[in-house]
């Protein structure tokens, strides 16, 4: 893919939406999601401050401008590799989340003569040593003042050859610099430097070189060239503060010694230890002097991190990542501003770095200074945030969207408050309702009402209450209660979200089908004919059908629901516990069915509404009312222990 080759990257602050990652041809973006041409366009409106456009109908104008998304969104996606990378002009460090090699490397910067005057022009050559490397695939090349290396490029470039290079605007100056068109490997390159009228004294070249994604030098100095007349001072160092000492290897893994007394700790699951709990997500930190030393762990393919955050939604949040690459882990201090990839900090504000890998855990260790005025990204320790632990699949160092919902602290904790076990969550206090109520609607109440309504109609034959009998009454409450429970329940996502969910997949959707459902079937009730009506059969039939297909779509519903992010249920027992609950129901409802029938050689049909769908079996002794009865006790018991494990499951995720 193009964003596995890019050379420079822009930094996400400007790019367009498809440049951040949200473009469908991006496997690797924020989300981990392969949006559709209209979620690109969605992002594309949002950015332009209308956020209404959700989804576009397929009609001829609506599906040109999705070609025309989809075009865009190509061009973009190439862009990373395509060397437009003028937000990296200033620093001329590409956005790659790594820190640049500590390695020598083996490439060179040459000019055809030191001494200029005012509009001369100075071939500059880039190349790979023949003894080293013999590639490169990015390349950004700029002239400083040797007097101000910091200030923008001088001068201005024409180009030797427009297929490999292509000429950027750093600073005022069209032309300033000069960058790469493609990911295509090159050993040289060409351009002719073009002296201002108001050149200063002495110019030095430097170039950034991008071997690939991963490995990179920045700034590399090249040949100081000067005007006539002009004895070159002193070069200014060209150290960058990109490169930074690699971290060490931790000689075994730390441990939850001192949780709650000597550091703050929060753990998922509570009170585990990730010295000997390889599913022990835990995150750790101590003030230690000005600094604070944070301690991180977890299973991960890819990487580990925390954030610290103002509320509990992703977004404008300081983040720490430990990212496996190879055999090894970087570690890397990044920031996060909205929904998008994190951008990684351009200097390291971490010290005393080390790592450690053992059967599927990453360890990391890093220390950080409390105060960083120069870097706004990065939060004071002072103060209080919210803490959020998470961990997902990394490729070629590069991290995708978490697998599963951050671990959250319930409360701000100020890191350099006194220490105490922490407590967090993995799903939302309005997700885990929704849970629950969709639980108790369709798992209880629409079963027991259902059971009450086909099985117990001729046990409670003389009795009234409220003016009407006692089977209904039962079954029209629990059918409310359902309907109750179901609309608040069906609400608290949106509430939650702010609106629809665009990475649930299909779980909403049959939700939305289900409240439709649970809607009609009241609405049918208080439309339907009298029992002597000709056209009864008409309405039993709807009301059978449409709340057996409501029942049916709901289980699929919440089979999907136990698996979504915001309540992701521990597995794969959660799911055996949710079937169990699901044939419970189906058993209880089968035995009361052949009894019915006459096949235990007890019991009768019932009568009314279901004569013309159910068969004509004999009437029911005292005897068979008896064990209706009990299997309505049993079912009763086995399905609030299911569903008391159940809720007792989400309550504690």
């Amino acid at each position: 893919m193009a964003t596995r080759n890019q050379a420079l990257r822009m930094s996400p602050a400007n790019q367009s939406p498809c440049e951040k990652g949200d473009c469908p041809l991006t496997y690797h973006n924020s989300h981990n999601t392969k949006y559709g041409t209209t979620a690109c366009y969605n992002f594309l409106v949002e950015e332009a401050g209308t956020r209404t456009m959700t989804k576009m109908p397929i009609h001829l104008p609506n599906l040109l401008l999705m070609l025309v998304v989809t075009a865009v969104c190509f061009e973009t996606v190439a862009g990373f590799s395509n060397g437009k990378v003028t937000d990296a002009c200033k620093s001329m460090v590409p956005n790659h989340g790594h820190h640049s090699s500590t390695k020598a490397n083996t490439y060179s910067i040459t000019v055809d003569k030191s001494i200029f005057s005012p509009g001369d022009q100075i071939k500059v050559t880039l190349s790979a040593s023949k003894s080293g490397t013999t590639y490169f695939k990015g390349f950004l090349i700029q002239a400083r003042d040797t007097g101000r290396p910091s200030a923008d490029a001088v001068g201005w470039f024409t180009l030797v050859n427009s297929t490999a290079s292509q000429l950027l605007k750093c600073g005022h100056t069209q032309g300033s610099a000069v960058s790469h068109t493609s990911d295509a490997k090159k050993t040289e390159v060409q351009a002719i430097w073009n002296s201002p009228k108001n050149a200063p004294p002495s110019v030095q070249f430097m170039v950034t070189v991008v071997q690939h994604y991963k490995v990179y030098w920045v700034k590399i100095p090249g040949p100081v060239v000067s005007q006539a007349g002009v004895t070159p001072g002193p070069l200014p160092s060209t150290t960058t503060s990109a490169e930074t000492t690699e971290p060490s290897v931790l000689p075994g893994p730390f441990n939850a010694e001192g949780c709650g007394t000597r550091k703050s700790c929060l753990r998922d699951p509570v009170g585990c230890d990730p010295e000997t709990d390889p599913l022990c997500s835990y995150l750790s930190f101590s003030p230690e002097g000005q600094t604070v030393l944070f301690e991180l762990s977890g299973p991960a393919d890819g990487y580990i991190s925390f954030a610290l955050s103002l509320d509990k939604w992703m977004g404008n949040d300081d983040v720490y990542l430990c990212v496996r690459d190879g055999d090894r882990v970087d570690i890397n201090a990044a920031y996060v501003v909205g929904r998008t990839h994190p951008v990684p900090a351009t200097e390291s504000v971490l010290t005393d770095m080390a790592w450690r890998l053992s059967d599927g855990v990453i360890q990391c260790r890093f220390r950080r200074n409390i105060h960083i005025p120069q870097d706004h990204n990065r939060f004071s320790l002072n103060e209080s945030y919210y803490l959020f632990v998470a961990n997902g699949r990394a490729e070629n160092g590069m991290v995708h969207r978490h697998d599963r919902q951050p671990l959250i602290s319930t409360s701000q904790k100020v890191i350099l408050g006194p220490a105490e076990n922490l407590s967090g969550s993995r799903s939302p206090v309005l997700i885990k309702y929704h849970g629950a109520f969709m639980l108790i609607a369709w798992m209880t109440t629409v079963t027991t009402g259902i059971i009450v309504a086909r099985y117990f109609k001729n046990d409670w034959p003389r009795r009234a209450l409220f003016g009407q009998k006692v089977w209904f009454q039962v079954h029209r409450a629990l059918m409310i209660l359902t309907v109750l429970l179901t609309t608040v329940g069906f609400a608290l996502p949106f509430v939650y979200r702010g609106g629809w969910s665009r990475r649930a997949g299909s779980h909403p959707y049959l939700g939305c089908t289900v409240m439709a459902l649970a809607v009609i079937q009241p609405l049918m009730a208080v439309l339907r004919p009298p029992p002597d009506s000709s056209r009864r059969y008409i309405f039993n039939w709807m009301h059978l059908g449409a709340g057996t297909m409501a029942q049916i779509i709901a289980v699929f519903a919440i089979f999907l629901g136990i698996h979504q992010q915001a309540l992701l249920l521990p597995g794969p027992w959660s799911t055996g516990v949710l079937a169990g609950f699901v044939v419970w129901g189906v058993v209880a409802e089968l035995v009361l069915e052949f009894h019915r029938r006459g096949h235990f050689k007890m019991g009768s049909k019932d009568t009314e509404d279901e004569e013309e769908i159910l068969s004509n079996p004999k009437d029911q002794s005292n005897e068979g009312t008896l064990f209706k009865k009990v299997v309505l006790a049993v079912f009763l018991c086995g399905n609030m222990g299911f569903l008391s494990v159940l809720l007792y499951t989400i309550s504690s995720v």
